[in-house]
């Protein structure tokens, strides 16, 4: 198989070498590893159809790569598999001011992108922390939300069209100059989300948006989670809403201490605020920050060397997060009324568990996406086991999801039936038998 997969796409792209497989066999964590049998690096997509093609005939499992930011071990290889990676899908097309789309090879980063959007005076609707490594067909593939959710959307809704390698070694593309099209399923949006089971996202199309004119930056700090919540509510409904990001003064702490970035505000708990608009919306934010219950006076900030400033308290907890080994972490989602009663249960739930556990919470309030992480938690693998499925039963208990945006993976797929019915799952494997019958690709992730 190892020459077959070289003729297609070179001697130069293709690995077996133990350490480079040992180190793209290891989650962004670092807390999950796996085993795998080759590196290939395909460069276009006829090249990623026919590797698939040469995988399937010759009973290999296929891994799919991307920037390898997932945080449920999505891109962790179980069968001896072959990693195929996506980091030389890197084409970009020229941006279509008028329609304001582009189209993006899987590879490209989202800081590539913006860059590219920003360049032809548009943007891209979803930012991440991770920007400048995560890659826009893994986006794609876990829908991923992101900081700017509550106004642009997930990344199902900036894709416009996609191509895609088929399990079978077929290339489909589904591009159209419209955007209005009732000729048939939404094959894009089947894609979108489905974490690579169901294919190989090679591009992707994106819409890109106008900027607005104006743009306010607030940090409140809160003694209390409910009154954060509170404020956050208030928020929510002002016009020009574009982020509203939950911040634990414990990760402030943190990122104070070792990267030498303080709140900009007291509080045990901090909420960064941003709108924007093509009016002036600093009156509105300002009527909004005088109704809330804040324990002093905001942080504020318009031009965009402040504003940079104010998200970095945010931008810098995931900086700070491995200080002390890698993480555990829980990507849930949440009702907004049920956030404090978790976060006090989860904390009752970790001195159980894991007393020397310090948990960090952040997240997006405008979607209840919340990123709990648990540092200084070193569990033998049934004692995190055990964290995991009472964390889990929490979760559903309080009418929340056990994923919120990134994806399933490996690491939740045993819960998998804890959000979604049995009819749903049986759909969904129907599908996945359907496009893969063998079922070689990503096998390891989202079904157990």
């Amino acid at each position: 198989m190892a020459d077959r997969l070289r003729s297609v796409v070179g001697s130069g792209h293709l690995s077996t070498d133990a350490d480079v497989l040992a180190g793209r066999s290891v989650d962004y964590t670092g807390r999950y590893r796996g085993h795998a049998s080759a590196l290939v690096r395909p460069g276009c997509a006829d090249q990623v159809a026919a590797v698939l093609q040469v995988c399937q005939e010759s009973g290999a499992h296929v891994t799919v790569q991307g920037g390898r930011t997932s945080l449920v071990a999505g891109t962790v290889p179980h069968h001896d598999d072959v990693l195929l990676c996506t980091d030389r899908l890197t084409e970009l097309s020229a941006v279509d001011e008028t329609e304001r789309r582009v189209r993006v090879g899987a590879g490209v980063s989202l800081a590539a992108l913006q860059r590219t959007a920003a360049a032809a005076g548009l943007l891209f609707g979803v930012d991440l922390a991770a920007r400048d490594t995560a890659t826009v067909g893994g986006m794609a593939s876990t829908n991923a939300g992101g900081l700017h959710t509550i106004r642009y959307g997930n990344m199902g809704e900036q894709v416009l069209g996609l191509q895609v390698a088929l399990p079978t070694g077929e290339l489909l593309r589904r591009y159209s100059r419209v955007r209005r099209d009732n000729t048939g399923y939404d094959l894009p949006a089947l894609f979108v989300g489905a974490e690579g089971t169901l294919g190989v996202i090679t591009e992707v199309e994106v819409r890109l948006h106008r900027p607005t004119a104006h743009r306010v930056t607030a940090v409140c700090g809160f003694a209390e989670l409910t009154a954060l919540l509170d404020a956050a509510r208030i928020f929510a409904d002002v016009d020009g809403i574009a982020a509203l990001e939950l911040i634990d003064g414990a990760a402030t702490a943190l990122t104070d201490e070792h990267l030498g970035v303080p709140a900009p505000v007291d509080g045990t708990w901090l909420l960064l605020v941003e709108v924007a608009a093509d009016h002036d919306p600093t009156e509105a934010l300002g009527d909004a920050l005088a109704a809330v219950r804040a324990c002093g006076e905001p942080a504020v900030a318009v031009d965009v060397a402040a504003r940079q400033r104010l998200w970095r308290t945010r931008e810098a907890i995931t900086d700070v997060l491995g200080v002390f080994g890698p993480p555990l972490k829980f990507d849930v989602s949440l009702p907004l009324e049920e956030i404090a009663g978790f976060t006090a249960r989860a904390g009752a739930l970790l001195a159980e568990h894991a007393p020397d556990a310090i948990p960090v919470l952040f997240g997006h309030l405008g979607e209840g996406n919340l990123h709990l992480n648990v540092l200084r938690c070193a569990l033998t693998e049934s004692r995190e086991h055990r964290l995991d499925a009472a964390m889990m039963d929490l979760i559903t208990g309080c009418g929340g999801n056990v994923s919120s945006e990134h994806g399933v993976g490996v690491r939740k797929r045993e819960y998998l039936g804890m959000s979604r019915g049995t009819a749903d799952i049986a759909a969904m494997r129907t599908l996945k038998a359907a496009f893969d019958p063998t079922g070689y690709l990503n096998s390891a992730v989202l079904f157990s």
